[in-house]
């Protein structure tokens, strides 16, 4: 039976909630309920707007395991999961065992790349970005500037690339001029990544002519760079060689996480995959600033922005 299945079968049951206490780990018992919350979340593809609340530990028949109830629950419909805690705090079983110090969504190198927004942020939202993509520009346009204006110095944004190919077939050359500017300055990268995601079907062309298409992109990233006073020289040396070796190293990134489609954002761990409505993502920040001690902005989206949808 699938994850998805069990999951579902579950949601059927409707039972009460417990309060967590601190396990015996190095953690604090809050640090210890967000890396199992994070960890059912991702592998059990738990909706955005449903919650996850971490019970209390209790004897288990298993040696060396504690019973630790998890409720998901949404709206009044809640169900209980039982799964496995090791006695350390490290381990997480229910048929298969997750390593909670080596999650992989926790982890993500985002070393060199341009930030947007408090560079000291407590939360990050990284986004796996197809230039081309539509739907990667409906979700930037909820996120500049409606979801930064929001949060202000709360939350850092940084993309990495994951261009596909396959159907967007300027995407890389986009992705290789946005990095030769992002070299030289990360608010030009910036601009340079707005103006794309508010243009793609000037770039693309009526005639869909990709020479055509690349020519544009290496004109706009010259514009951008004289308004930004950047060294034109270095700059037309990189638009010129087009290398896209740090490219598929993202791509990389992004398959060993799982990521098959644009966009997919990872805020401080937890996925959310192609466009939700804005009031979903301002959830998940939300979640994410709490669990890290920051207090979110009072006031919320009053209406669900955008669509559910992905780039494949």
């Amino acid at each position: 039976m699938s994850r998805r299945s069990v999951l579902a079968g579950l949601l059927l049951l409707v039972a009460a909630g417990c309060k967590a206490q601190t396990p015996p780990s190095a953690l604090s018992g809050h640090q210890l309920d967000r890396r199992v919350e994070l960890m059912v979340r991702s592998q059990y593809n738990v909706p955005q707007d449903y919650a996850v609340t971490v019970g209390q530990p209790g004897p288990s028949q298993i040696s060396g395991y504690d019973t630790l109830p998890v409720t998901v629950g949404h709206g009044s419909h809640s169900s209980v999961v039982n799964f496995l805690l090791s006695k350390d705090g490290k381990t997480l079983a229910r048929l298969e065992t997750f390593d909670l110090d080596n999650n992989p969504a926790l982890h993500i190198d985002i070393a060199g790349r341009p930030i947007r927004g408090n560079p000291q942020a407590k939360v990050t939202v990284i986004n796996f970005d197809d230039l081309e993509c539509p739907y990667c520009a409906r979700m930037h346009e909820s996120l500049f500037p409606a979801t930064l204006d929001h949060y202000k110095n709360l939350v850092r944004f940084v993309y990495k690339d994951f261009p596909l190919t396959t159907i967007h077939p300027w995407a890389m050359h986009a992705a290789v001029d946005a990095n030769c500017l992002a070299a030289q300055s990360g608010p030009v990268y910036w601009t340079y990544v707005d103006y794309l995601h508010a243009h793609g079907d000037e770039i693309t062309g009526s005639d869909r002519n990709l020479l055509r298409s690349f020519a544009a992109l290496d004109r706009i990233a010259r514009q951008q760079a004289a308004s930004g006073k950047l060294d034109a020289a270095k700059l037309d040396a990189c638009l010129a060689k087009q290398d896209e070796t740090n490219v598929k190293a993202e791509t990389k990134q992004g398959d060993a996480l799982g990521v098959d489609g644009t966009p997919a954002l990872f805020i401080n761990g937890e996925r959310v995959s192609g466009v939700v409505p804005k009031d979903q993502l301002w959830m998940v920040i939300d979640r994410a600033l709490r669990a890290a001690g920051e207090e979110p902005p009072a006031n919320t989206p009053a209406q669900s922005q955008g669509q559910p949808g992905a780039g494949r």
